[in-house]
């Protein structure tokens, strides 16, 4: 019977080579998978750098009108590109200074739980989302605070990324804006008409007149005109109006 040596033979590995069937987490990251993790880290560095951003800006738009706007940028930008003339006719009227009619048909347009959320109106998700089930097309639900982040930091185009920024800067808006700044901003930056940003441009060019002049029914024809300023004016939007005014009646405004 033979006896075994007991000895075992060891075989030494080239230095910079990989044994056959070596495990795949094991090998080298190709190129193109580094470039792709260098790309989404980087992503993700600006997305948060902007977020950052934004957040001091408001911090600075609780004291200061903004000089400038994204949907403003987004025009300006349109226009250049189309290679057209385009005017912008802009004005600051403070909140102390409107008419109350001004805020009561923009809230009752857009937002008729404004004064009571803290930037989500749930039930109005809930109803949007209801009528989506029950086969009607799909329609907005974002509040005033969302459409003012929109209209400041981000661009009238559907963007998911953009839906993002709009709903995480909400909370941070309410919190250091607080409510009649909010509405301020919103009145005196969102855009009443091709190249009109503000209630006191609106005021003048739908009507004649100053912000401050709007009569009721006036005010209920710019607020009807928010959802689409470009393709809407007071004349195509009696109907819509109309609905503002009931709205406004029902809360006794």
């Amino acid at each position: 019977m033979a006896e075994s040596t007991g000895d075992t033979s060891t075989v030494e590995i080239p230095e910079g080579k990989e044994p056959r069937g070596s495990a795949p987490s094991q090998r080298r990251r190709s190129p193109l998978r580094r470039a792709a993790t260098r790309l989404g880290k980087g992503t993700l560095a600006v997305l948060g750098a902007y977020y950052v951003l934004c957040l001091m800006l408001l911090v600075v738009y609780r004291f200061i009108e903004p000089p400038v706007t994204g949907v403003q940028l987004e025009r300006r930008f349109e226009a250049w590109i189309d290679r057209r003339d385009y005017r912008e006719t802009k004005a600051y009227v403070p909140y102390s200074r409107l008419p109350v009619q001004v805020s009561h048909a923009v809230v009752a347009a857009e937002d008729g739980r404004f004064w009571s959320h803290w930037g989500y109106d749930f039930a109005e998700m809930r109803e949007a989302s209801a009528e989506v089930l029950e086969g009607d097309l799909p329609r907005g639900a974002s509040t005033i605070p969302q459409q003012l982040m929109k209209n400041l930091f981000g661009c009238t185009c559907r963007n998911p990324v953009r839906k993002i920024y709009d709903l995480a800067l909400t909370l941070p808006a309410e919190l250091i804006l607080g409510k009649e700044r909010i509405l301020e901003l919103y009145l005196n930056n969102v855009e009443w008409g091709p190249g009109i940003f503000g209630i006191e441009a609106a005021a003048r060019h739908h009507y004649g007149s100053g912000a401050r002049s709007l009569s009721r029914n006036e005010a209920a024809g710019l607020a009807a005109l928010l959802p689409n300023p470009l393709r809407r004016t007071p004349g195509n939007t009696s109907e819509y109006r109309a609905e503002i005014l009931r709205r406004m009646d029902r809360r006794g405004w």
